[in-house]
């Protein structure tokens, strides 16, 4: 830290002692001195009754964005995407009440309704598995049967053949993809 920041810190907690005493007494006052992107002479001086969120809510009126890059909006999102994953894992949940539970159940619950799509597609596909096989049983090779129409074979047993087996491709690939 600079030599220079002890001095300005004295100046500073006198100043604000003298603009407060020409502010109404519901004011909040803060001092902020940065010098962008060094920390070296960072420096927030609020007033003992001060707030830092209502001075957020007075920066944000003045233009303050979620848009700009900073360190803070990283961590916050870094946060919120960390809560969802944990809560999809069912592991480490936050304190009770705390800001992030929100983000946590919601990874918890959309991981249990993975779960339960899975579990259908899975059942589904068994059974359109034991369809394919009937049909095919009646059908012949797939090979012979997309020359001849494929979905719109004249045969019902042959187009539900048809379009089993193609569908299954996608099922499977689908149930191996969210299984490993």
């Amino acid at each position: 830290m600079s030599d220079q920041k002890y001095p300005l810190r004295e100046v500073a907690v006198e100043a604000i002692s003298d603009i407060a005493q020409h502010l109404p007494l519901d004011c909040q006052m803060f001092l902020i001195v940065c010098r962008p992107g060094k920390a070296d002479f960072d420096l927030v001086l609020p007033s003992p009754e001060a707030n830092l969120n209502n001075a957020l809510d007075a920066l944000r009126r003045q233009g303050l964005s979620i848009d700009g890059d900073n360190a803070y909006k990283h961590d916050l999102c870094d946060t919120i995407v960390g809560a969802m994953a944990l809560g999809a894992q069912n592991t480490n949940p936050p304190p009770a009440e705390h800001w992030a539970q929100q983000f946590w159940e919601i990874g918890r619950e959309e991981r249990a309704s993975s779960e339960q799509l899975l579990k259908a597609l899975t059942a589904l596909t068994q059974v359109a598995g034991e369809c394919e096989q009937i049909a095919s049983n009646y059908s012949g090779a797939i090979d012979g049967i997309f020359e001849h129409g494929g979905d719109d074979h004249e045969d019902p047993s042959c187009a539900i053949f048809h379009r089993l087996y193609y569908a299954m491709f996608d099922a499977r690939a689908a149930i191996k993809k969210a299984t490993t």
